[in-house]
């Protein structure tokens, strides 16, 4: 199967987060468990929860993420676009799980694979549930009404340990107090503050980890090299067949790396950079102000080439990277817990009054342009938004880097 690490190339910057989606399947699994028993325990006879309920649910932690590609997210969300694929891994774990049972004539019943499969796509596709009934066993592993389920559990916790993050998100809490009322999975109003931590940990995780500026350096090279190695490793072509899919894994990583071929020396070079350090040069950031994220479009390379001032280094489009990071707090801009405590004014003012961060970065793929790209990234800002709202200015090693990088070449 794909197992990926979770974290996609986080490694890169955290050594301890090596750990692959095969270890989160199996801690979802045993959190699916853990959730169906303790509600069984309290409220087994008045709901109707039989040990079929308790399989599926199981089940569904188990494969909820058998469809993920390489790099975790990386595949899906990065490569896959940029070669002209909107693909989900969703759906992908659907094939796999069929593909599964087909190959190894694993005996399991239809309504079971079926019930299985529905619950691995809940949160993306309501309507693909056949039963109106039980609704609350959607909400255990893949909870598309407000976001809290064991999956997040068990990464939260995981990533934050392997990368030596502090994480104050108690999750025991949270299965101990779980009860379903009107066919929905609820918890005390008291616990609000431990539902609060579980949002804001993934958002610390995603500003910390998995958009660290570094991170999405490298991500952002080998996102490069996979593109240019795809004409001849056919790599998209792997999507179409399960049979074929589940051979991919970050081993093309290492593939890639160590081939002699001439078709993938560009690829092969930008691995060695990445090998070697030597990154696509964080430029600079911002963070779009909130009265503008309604009618927001992504920044391109496009965009700051444009905003560039005559007379210095000529930039073109291939010399910039644009990296777009959007960080929800949970589902869109909207309160996480408002359905559970609107009514409660002093729970409101302890909230954050925003929601939904987007940061836009900009990189250098050489690191003699980082001035001309900085300076043309400000420009950028204050023709579009008439303010510099960027957190840095571009470090005085860089620009000392550059200068001499400028000087050397005249």
């Amino acid at each position: 199967m794909v197992f990926a690490c979770t974290a996609g190339l986080s490694y890169m910057v955290y050594p301890g987060a090596v750990h692959s989606r095969f270890e989160h399947s199996l801690g979802v699994y045993w959190l699916a468990g853990e959730a169906i028993n303790k509600i069984k325990a309290q409220q087994g006879l008045e709901l109707g929860i039989d040990n079929f309920d308790v399989q599926t649910v199981k089940l569904a932690g188990l494969l909820h993420d058998v469809g993920h590609g390489p790099f975790s997210h990386l595949f899906e969300r990065e490569f896959l676009p940029r070669v002209g694929f909107k693909w989900s891994h969703e759906e992908m774990s659907l094939k796999m799980i069929d593909y599964i049972v087909d190959e190894h004539n694993i005996e399991i019943g239809s309504d079971c694979l079926m019930k299985v499969k529905e619950m691995i796509v809940a949160s993306e596709n309501a309507s693909l549930k056949t039963s109106q009934e039980k609704l609350f066993l959607y909400d255990i592993v893949a909870n598309g009404r407000n976001g809290i389920d064991v999956d997040k559990f068990d990464y939260i916790v995981r990533d934050s340990r392997a990368c030596g993050l502090g994480c104050n998100f108690q999750f025991e809490r949270l299965l101990e107090t779980m009860r379903v009322m009107d066919d929905e999975i609820c918890y005390r109003a008291k616990e609000y503050l431990t539902i609060q931590k579980l949002f804001s940990s993934r958002a610390d995780l995603h500003r910390t980890v998995y958009m660290h500026a570094k991170v999405k350096a490298v991500e952002l090279m080998f996102v490069d090299a996979l593109v240019k190695a795809n004409g001849y490793l056919r790599i998209s072509d792997y999507i179409e067949e399960p049979a074929k899919y589940w051979k991919l894994d970050d081993s093309i990583f290492k593939t890639i790396e160590t081939s002699p071929n001439e078709e993938l020396k560009e690829s092969r070079d930008l691995i060695t950079r990445i090998r070697r350090r030597d990154l696509y040069q964080f430029c600079n950031e911002f963070t779009v102000p909130k009265e503008k994220l309604e009618h927001y479009k992504n920044i391109t390379p496009q965009d700051i080439i444009c905003s560039q001032k005559t007379g210095g280094a000529t930039l073109k489009e291939e010399d910039v990277v644009v990296s777009n990071v959007k960080i929800d707090l949970t589902r869109g801009r909207n309160n996480p817990l408002e359905r559970y405590f609107k009514k409660n004014d002093l729970v409101s003012h302890l909230l954050p009054a925003y929601y939904q961060d987007m940061i836009v970065r900009v990189y250098s793929k050489k690191p003699e342009l980082v001035e001309a790209v900085s300076e043309a990234f400000e420009n950028f800002q204050l023709r579009t938004y008439g303010m510099k709202t960027q957190v840095h200015g571009t470090p005085e090693k860089k620009r000392r880097r550059s200068l001499s990088t400028h000087l050397s070449f005249t």
